[in-house]
């Protein structure tokens, strides 16, 4: 965990990754155990709780800001900051007590703008993919 919270910003309530799995120079692989007690299960479906797809999503954008923190050395001249969201595909549902496994891959850098791919899944089968877009964008402090 400790190297999930020195990657990127992101605390709880609103962090969504427990651990890096794998890491290389262009792909990630993390988990996100979803506990029964997550507060967003009390609103999400009460009697049938099911992880929103939204947060899901949140869940590989933030294994994409791992994966970026460690491409980019020196990100003085900016955040990152998701600029682009395309062929988002909802499969499976993820509910209280799974595993979610998520993987993001690099697809191309140009100029200070990454195009990545994600996908999450639970024992395999997959819930999410999406493609995505971040680029630096200028620190106002």
């Amino acid at each position: 965990m400790e190297d999930v919270l020195n990657a990127i910003p992101h605390r709880p309530p609103f962090l969504f990754v427990d651990k890096i799995v794998e890491l290389t120079e262009t792909k990630i692989k993390t988990t996100k155990e979803i506990s029964p007690d997550e507060p967003f299960f009390k609103g999400h479906y009460p009697g049938n709780p099911i992880m929103p797809g939204v947060l899901i999503c949140e869940s590989i954008f933030q294994t994409g800001a791992i994966l970026l923190s460690n491409i980019i050395s020196d990100i003085s001249d900016g955040t990152p900051v998701l600029t682009r969201i395309s062929n988002g595909k909802f499969k499976n549902i993820v509910r209280p007590g799974a595993m979610l496994e998520i993987e993001v891959e690099v697809v191309e850098k140009v100029s200070n703008a990454f195009f990545l791919k994600g996908k999450a899944s639970v024992e395999g089968k997959t819930a999410v993919t999406v493609e995505f877009g971040v680029t630096l964008a200028k620190s106002e402090i």
